[in-house]
């Protein structure tokens, strides 16, 4: 069993400070969820695990089975066992696909130890085919001219690949329909197990339907300042974050939006 910690986290971007002394705890075989209002954090905590250098840490740590991974660039983390998938996957011309996700693999085993084509393929097309993604996306450019779907099954590919200890979904739902957001659930539940834990950030309760959390974490004003069960997030659904926030005594002011 590995465990990725949070302790203590406080993040600044262009000295504003948006986390606050974030602590969460995710160990593999659980999937946890972070929900919150707009703005609270969310996607900065993940920039700052995967080490995003336009984020600064002031404080506390990030720690994968005790290596503090805010010494480590962010190649390091990557091959520590840390994968994100990003909001907005960047395009990447003149790479296609394959040869990503395969250097991806091969700079986590060693350079005597390259995974065998054979293998690879075969593993490649056993998950395009699983995710229902045509045999033409292996060959295109990474994410040039993807959909928003087609960009977000791409993550769940590489994450189905590659394999990681800890994967950090970053708005995974965001733009999908129901048939591809029903597929990219599919791909993250395949990967449930004991050697896979994952955190999801999401505003939705419709994708914690098809990947059900252990734990449901809700962030307000750079904090963690809930946590409970899937039914925390259908509650969030149902009566927003007003009643969270007063209930709690917090002083945050929300968007229309987010109450």
């Amino acid at each position: 069993m590995s465990t990725l910690e949070v302790k203590n986290l406080h993040v600044t971007i262009d000295g504003k400070k948006i986390l606050k002394g974030v602590n969460l705890t995710l160990k593999t075989g659980e999937i946890h969820a972070i929900m919150g209002p707009n703005g609270t954090g969310k996607s900065t905590l993940s920039e700052a695990i995967m080490g995003n250098p336009a984020y600064e840490v002031t404080e506390g740590e990030v720690l994968l089975d005790g290596q503090n991974l805010l010494e480590l660039p962010v190649d390091e983390r990557a091959r520590a066992g840390l994968f994100l998938a990003m909001q907005y996957p960047a395009e990447i011309p003149g790479v296609t696909n394959t040869e990503f996700i395969r250097g991806a693999i091969n700079a986590r085993r060693s350079e005597d130890n390259p995974i065998s084509i054979r293998k690879f393929l075969k593993k490649l097309d056993e998950n395009m085919d699983f995710l229902d993604m045509s045999e033409e996306m292996a060959d295109r450019y990474l994410n040039e001219g993807f959909s928003g779907g087609e960009k977000k099954r791409n993550e769940i590919l590489q994450l189905m690949m590659i394999e990681p200890k800890f994967a950090i979904l970053d708005e995974i739902d965001s733009g999908l329909d129901i048939d591809a957001l029903k597929v990219v659930s599919k791909g993250v539940n395949k990967m449930r197990g004991p050697e896979f834990g994952s955190l999801i950030i999401t505003h939705y309760q419709r994708l914690l339907n098809y990947i059900i959390p252990d734990v449901v974490h809700v962030m307000m004003d750079g904090r963690i300042v809930a946590q409970g069960g899937p039914e925390l997030a259908k509650r969030l659904e149902d009566e927003g974050y007003a009643g969270l926030r007063d209930e709690l005594g917090l002083d945050i002011k929300l968007t229309d939006e987010d109450a």
